[in-house]
C-alpha cells in the first residue's frame, strides 16, 4: 500500500513538471511562429494532454473493457470543463473570443450530441446499444475536419494580420 501511494505521489508530480514542460514549450512555438494561443492550445496542448487517456482508452478497448474507455473520454471532458475552467475562472478571469463562442464552443457541443446520437442509435431499433466501427469512423472524420477547420482558421489570422501590418 506504501509503495503504490508513494507510486501515485511520483506519478503526480511528473505529471505537473510535464504539463509545466508542455505548455512552455507551446508557448515558446506560438510565440516564435506568431500562431494564436488558442490554436496552440486547441492542437499541440490538446495532444499532449490526451495521450495518457488514449493510452488507457484503447489498453481498455484491447482489454474488452469499453465501458472504461467511453467512462474515461465523457469523464475527461466533463472534468476539463468543470473543474478545470472553473478553478482557473477562480484564479483569474479568462478571456474568451467572440470566435470561440461562436464556432468552438459549437463544435464542442456537436461532438457531444454526436456522442449521444451515436452511442444510443436512434435509427436502429433492437440493436445493442454500442459505438461501432463505423461510428468511430465517424469521429475521426469530425477530428480531421477539425484540424483542417483549425488549420484554415490559422491560415486566415496570418493572412489578415499580414494585411492589417501593411495598411
Amino acid at each position: 500500500m506504501g509503495l503504490s501511494i508513494l507510486m501515485l505521489v511520483i506519478g503526480l508530480v511528473m505529471l505537473v513538471k510535464g504539463g509545466d514542460w508542455l505548455v512552455s514549450g507551446a508557448s515558446s512555438i506560438a510565440r516564435k511562429y506568431g500562431i494564436s494561443e488558442l490554436v496552440i492550445g486547441l492542437t499541440v496542448v490538446a495532444f499532449g494532454t490526451s495521450a495518457p487517456e488514449l493510452v488507457v482508452s484503447v489498453l481498455a478497448a484491447v482489454n474488452q473493457h469499453p465501458e472504461i474507455a467511453l467512462g474515461n473520454v465523457i469523464g475527461s471532458n466533463n472534468f476539463n470543463l468543470f473543474v478545470i475552467l472553473g478553478i482557473t475562472g477562480i484564479i483569474a478571469p479568462l478571456s474568451v473570443q467572440v470566435s470561440t463562442i461562436r464556432k468552438e464552443i459549437p463544435i464542442s457541443l456537436g461532438a457531444a450530441v454526436l456522442l449521444l446520437l451515436l452511442a444510443n442509435e436512434f435509427f436502429i431499433s433492437g440493436q445493442e446499444l454500442r459505438i461501432g466501427r463505423w461510428d468511430a469512423l465517424a469521429f475521426l472524420v469530425c477530428f480531421v475536419l477539425f484540424l483542417f477547420y483549425v488549420f484554415k482558421s490559422m491560415k486566415r489570422s496570418e493572412g489578415e494580420e499580414e494585411g492589417g501590418e501593411a495598411s
